[in-house]
Order: C-alpha cells, then structure tokens, then sequence
C-alpha cells in the first residue's frame, strides 16, 4: 500500500487523536497541526480514505480510522521499535522517555515483585494494567482466565450498544478455549477488530504477551479494549508486563 510521507503523518494524527478524544477529526484540526489548507488535508484524507485507512461516520464531518487504518498504524510501531520494546529491562533505568509510561512500568514490576506466589503476581500484574490502561485486563493462570475491569471496559463510550457488548461477552466466552488451541506464538500479539477470532463485529482489540510461568511455557497476559486506544503506550505496557512476570517469576 503505497501512501506518501504526509498521508502517513495524517493517518497517525488522526488515530492518535481519536483515541484522545473519542470524536472524529475533521479536516480543520489537521490543517492547523500541519500549517497547510483544510481543502488540502480534505484531499488527503481522500485519499486515505479511498485505501480504506479511515471512514466518514455518516453524522459527522470527521474521520475515524478503520481496522485497516489502525494496523497500518501498529505495524509501523513495530517496525519502528515502539511495540515491541525489546530494549527494556525489569532492572530499570531508563526505560522510555514518555514519563508517564515509565511511572507505569515500575508499577507493574513493583506489584510482581510483592507477591510471594506466581498466581497472586500474575492477577497483581493484570490488575495494575487495568489501572493504566483503563481496558479489561486479562491472564491465563494455569487452565483458567483471570478476567479483571470488566466494569472498566463498560463504561467506554464504545459500548453504548447492546450489540457490542454482546460480542464481547462472547469473545470473552470462547477467549480460553481459543488461546489454548490456537497458542499465539509471538512475544506481543495483537488482534484488532476483524481480526479477533470470535466477537468479529465487537470493535475490539485485543492485546497480549505470552511468556513463561510456571504454569506453561505458553502463559499470557493483556487487554481488551476499544480499537481506540493509544496503541504506543498500551503495547508497551503489555509487552512488558510479559517480559517482567517471565524474569520475576
């Protein structure tokens, strides 16, 4: 998929500020974060839109990103080192430059590190990433998910609909079962709208690390939350929770 230097800049913008502030951006937002005209950044936005990056809600003049447009965004994450993360360690210093998410980080290690069992330091861990993320976090503990802030999730805007909450108790029904079967085999894994296996139509991503426990070598741990998060820090976080629970326990 072929996008110029600026498209790309313009789609990032658009999911990140979306996620910000759960309303769709309109062209005269862009035009002054980029210094150029709102009739240009219409153009590019068409342009964007037509590759099926981001829609128009019918009520509104703004644009979302679509599932497509959100995995455009992650898979340039990763290929740019923000998801995977690879250079932190559980030792510490420093860890990212974001502040905020390194305050985040150190309290997802200081919580393993005060449980004395590996199943009190997993649900300890996934109850901190509920904290920061604000999204349904969530862990395999042996043959059992450990679910935690689903009330949390709830109250996002996103589930206003009967409908998505629907599908997401479904996705949360066979979310076991499949993790089991399936093993996702990728240090972070993340499945974003369409690309859930099961819940399809309940707009969320899932975002999860697996790592060693020893319960398995194929534990994991993560959330699930709306497609419109902040991708950055709620990757980081998990990839790290990961990596820190395999070191810890």
């Amino acid at each position: 998929m072929e996008i110029t230097g600026r498209q790309k800049a313009i789609l990032c913008q658009i999911v990140e500020e979306y996620a910000e502030t759960a309303s769709p951006v309109g062209s005269v937002t862009m035009a002054r974060l980029f210094n150029v005209s709102p009739a240009t950044i219409r153009a590019e936005m068409a342009r964007l839109e037509t590759l099926g990056l981001i829609a128009q809600p019918h009520t509104s003049a703004g644009r979302v990103p679509t599932d497509a447009g959100y995995r455009y965004y992650v898979n340039n994450l990763v290929e740019d080192g923000d998801g995977g993360r690879e250079d932190m360690t559980v030792a510490g210093a420093p860890l990212l430059e974001d502040g905020g998410l390194t305050r985040g980080l150190h309290a997802l290690e200081k919580r393993a590190r005060s449980q004395s069992r590996a199943d009190s330091a997993i649900r300890g861990t996934v109850d901190v990433l509920v904290e920061l993320t604000g999204n349904l976090g969530l862990a395999t503990i042996g043959g059992q998910l450990y679910l935690s802030g689903i009330s949390r999730l709830f109250t996002q805007p996103e589930f206003g609909d009967t409908r998505r909450v629907q599908a997401v108790a479904k996705l949360l029904d066979n979310l076991e079962p499949w993790l089991r079967e399936a093993a996702p085999g990728e240090p972070l894994n993340i499945f974003i709208g369409q690309e859930n296996p099961i819940g399809k139509n309940s707009q969320v991503s899932l975002i999860i690390s697996k790592f060693r426990s020893p319960f398995s070598d194929r534990s994991y741990i993560g959330v699930l939350g709306p497609t419109r998060q902040n991708y950055s820090r709620v990757m980081g976080l998990v990839r790290y929770a990961g990596m820190m629970l395999e070191q810890v326990l």
